[in-house]
């Protein structure tokens, strides 16, 4: 009878292993209690906390005053039964109780040896009983007891609901963590702290306690008036009357002043370390809400100068610089930044690199560095599209042969500019105009939308005249490959425009923006 008993626990293990119903349900209530990038999250955030807000705040009145029954209903039956299934939901998420069932299942089958029932029970109660002993689990519990208002003492937990409210706020979340971090300074600190009241007060209470001075008649008070000296808030109530416990008071004060200003400089230095990834991990949150993503590598001149054409063209994009004086003078610029190892696969990934990076900027002044960036974000995800500022053409050379998408070589651009300066002055300066949109004019391409006018149309039908615009050319993609293709440069009369095609067009501002207005409007 227990061998069947076992071989169904173990059959209802391998159901849920291979459910994939059990999983989605799992993974959602996961994403929706734990998972900060989850988008629907912050709902249920703020949902608890005005669910906790208004229980305190029934609590705390029904001290003095009676609250109408609808209230105390509300408050016993709905917000207790929403405490109590979060608790067995958190509970039951900690781990899964299926595996350690499967676990023990394959060890028995591979040494040989019968599945032992008390064993895998010690081992789930054990599992779970480690959730159930932490501190966030313990003020979950604590939490449901003020429900019970037949035992008054109990109301006083109703501070315990207010502590709920720290898993639901990131910014107390964010503080407790930088202060886990110094957790050894503080407790030395604090440990320090707690020495000097209990000998403060001792010596207090030796040289006033018997009679000598009326408003210490309790050891109790000396240890009052200790810590009350020692933060150097001083009420008064409490004073020394005697030539020694004058001095007493004179050293703790000093004392106390030297301990609050070595804590405050510890808790402050705490913050100046993590204030750069906190706001690093705020950015990503906020990138985590957007669609397609851009990633700049590097913040130096080149990279500034396409943060501010990718700003004026609305594309959604960050910026990636190990110096954190680069990301400040991004974010001084009006861009987000995060100061982070571009050649570290990790960022990328929590930029969610699979689905949401379409392009990889690799802008540095470093071309190894480039290189590096390069090669991790094709090795993370190779339908990126990877354009690499680099200097040496051996390095280029071997970066095309690896598959990188792009390869811009700043100095050759620089030269070929200056030839055209030097042979062509007056085209030179044509070209930079539109390069820098002078006089209001600028060079872009124009994407044909399916069932937009231009779609389907042959070239010479097209009034480019009225429109204001001179084309230079149509880049026809390749099917199978968006980046590849064919420039056709001036296009003949008779050649057939069709969606997907991008016009290279010159012309003013307005204009070009009144042919892309047109086509989406019709796309």
């Amino acid at each position: 009878m227990e061998k069947d008993s076992i071989q169904m626990f173990v059959s209802f293990a391998y159901f849920l292993e291979s459910s994939r119903k059990y999983k989605r349900i799992k993974n959602f209530f996961y994403d929706v209690l734990e998972n900060d990038n989850y988008k629907y999250k912050k709902y249920f955030d703020i949902f608890m906390i005005v669910i906790i807000l208004s229980s305190v705040t029934i609590l705390v009145i029904d001290v003095r005053e009676h609250i109408p029954q609808w209230l105390d209903d509300y408050d016993l039956y709905f917000v207790t039964t929403i405490f109590i299934a979060e608790y067995l939901l958190r509970l039951w998420l900690h781990n899964d109780i299926h595996k350690i069932v499967i676990d023990a299942y394959e060890e028995s089958l591979y040494f040989e040896k019968p599945i032992q029932k008390r064993k895998i029970i010690k081992k789930i109660l054990a599992s779970k009983l480690e959730y159930i002993t932490s501190i966030p689990a313990i003020i979950d519990l604590v939490a449901i007891l003020p429900s019970y208002r037949g035992v008054r003492v109990l109301r006083v937990l109703v501070l315990f609901r207010a502590f709920k409210m720290l898993r639901y706020t990131r910014s107390l979340t964010g503080f407790l963590y930088v202060l886990k971090n110094k957790k050894f300074e503080l407790i030395t600190l604090f440990t320090l702290f707690a020495f000097f009241i209990f000998m403060a007060g001792i010596m207090l209470y030796v040289f006033e306690g018997a009679n000598v001075n009326p408003k210490i008649g309790h050891l109790f008070d000396a240890f009052y008036w200790a810590l009350i000296t020692i933060s150097t808030v001083g009420y008064g109530d409490i004073t020394p009357v005697t030539p020694e416990g004058k001095a007493v008071s004179m050293l703790i004060v000093v004392t106390g002043i030297g301990l609050i200003s070595l804590i405050t400089s510890v808790i402050v230095s705490s913050f100046s370390e993590k204030l750069g990834s906190i706001r690093d991990d705020r950015v990503i949150n906020e990138l985590g809400k957007k669609g397609e993503l851009t990633v700049i590598c590097g913040y130096g001149l080149l990279g500034r100068l396409v943060a501010k054409d990718l700003a004026g063209e609305g594309i959604d994009f960050v910026v990636i610089d190990s110096d954190e004086d680069a990301t400040v003078r991004a974010e001084n610029d009006g861009f987000r930044s995060i100061c982070a190892d571009a050649t570290n696969g990790k960022i990328f990934e929590s930029l969610k690199i699979e689905s949401r990076v379409s392009h990889v900027l690799c802008l540095t002044s470093d071309d190894v560095q480039n290189s590096f960036i390069a090669i991790n974000v094709k090795s993370l995800n190779e339908d990126v599209d990877v354009t690499v500022r680099c200097s040496n053409q051996e390095i280029a050379d071997k970066l095309r042969n690896v598959g990188i998408d792009k390869i811009v070589m700043p100095e050759d651009v620089a030269g070929m500019m200056g030839a055209v300066y030097a042979g062509e002055p007056v085209a030179f300066k044509v070209l930079l105009s539109i390069i820098e949109e002078k006089e209001k004019t600028q060079i872009d391409e124009v994407r044909v939308e399916k069932g937009s006018f231009l779609d389907g149309i042959l070239f010479g039908e097209v009034d480019f005249d009225s429109l204001r615009l001179i084309v230079l050319g149509v880049f026809r993609r390749d099917g199978s490959n968006k980046e590849m293709g064919d420039f056709i440069f001036n296009p003949k009369s008779n050649f057939r425009i069709q969606a997907g095609d991008d016009l290279v067009c010159i012309g003013y501002t307005v204009a070009v923006a009144n042919i892309k207005k047109r086509i989406q409007s019709y796309g």
